[in-house]
């Protein structure tokens, strides 16, 4: 039986998770308006990653016997100044999502709550994969350039690593 503490923070994550989808998608869209499909394919397949990973702890309150409470999600912003400027906040989110998992994994570790330490742990090396993933992407970006042909290249090596969920 999970306590009240550990079940109110698994719910704060299904909605940051859900939050986290909502705001890729509408990155993947702004990148669809501008132009840059290879990005925005990337980003829509990221928003049903993320969706994964909410149903993921969903399904976990629900196995552990209690009620997923599903929040309003926030609108996210819908402009950004450039394309640098998306992945950058990309990158910020996905960290603070490691600090929230790590804050979890800390609550559940002083409950000794060790089965959902253990779920956890996924989530864990999954955020370790996205920080890694979304500042290469921002290491690639600075390597190309974003100016000219640079941005025309980029975009087309970002939808090549789509993710297919």
């Amino acid at each position: 039986m999970l306590k009240k503490t550990i079940i109110d923070l698994l719910n704060q994550q299904v909605n940051k998770e859900q939050f986290a989808s909502t705001l890729y998608l509408q990155m993947a869209a702004w990148c669809d308006h501008k132009g840059y499909v290879g990005c925005a394919k990337f980003l829509k397949g990221h928003a049903k990653e993320e969706l994964m990973h909410m149903n993921k702890l969903f399904e976990y309150l629900t196995e552990t016997g209690n009620l997923p409470i599903l929040a309003a999600v926030p609108a996210p912003a819908n402009e950004w100044s450039d394309l640098k400027n998306v992945f950058v906040k990309i990158l910020e989110n996905e960290r603070e999502i490691s600090d929230s998992i790590n804050k979890i994994l800390a609550k559940t570790l002083a409950e000794q709550d060790f089965s959902t330490f253990n779920f956890l742990q996924w989530f864990l090396t999954e955020q370790h994969e996205e920080e890694h993933l979304f500042q290469s992407i921002l290491d690639k970006m600075d390597v190309i350039g974003i100016d000219g042909k640079g941005i025309y290249f980029f975009d087309k090596e970002i939808g090549k690593i789509a993710p297919s969920v």
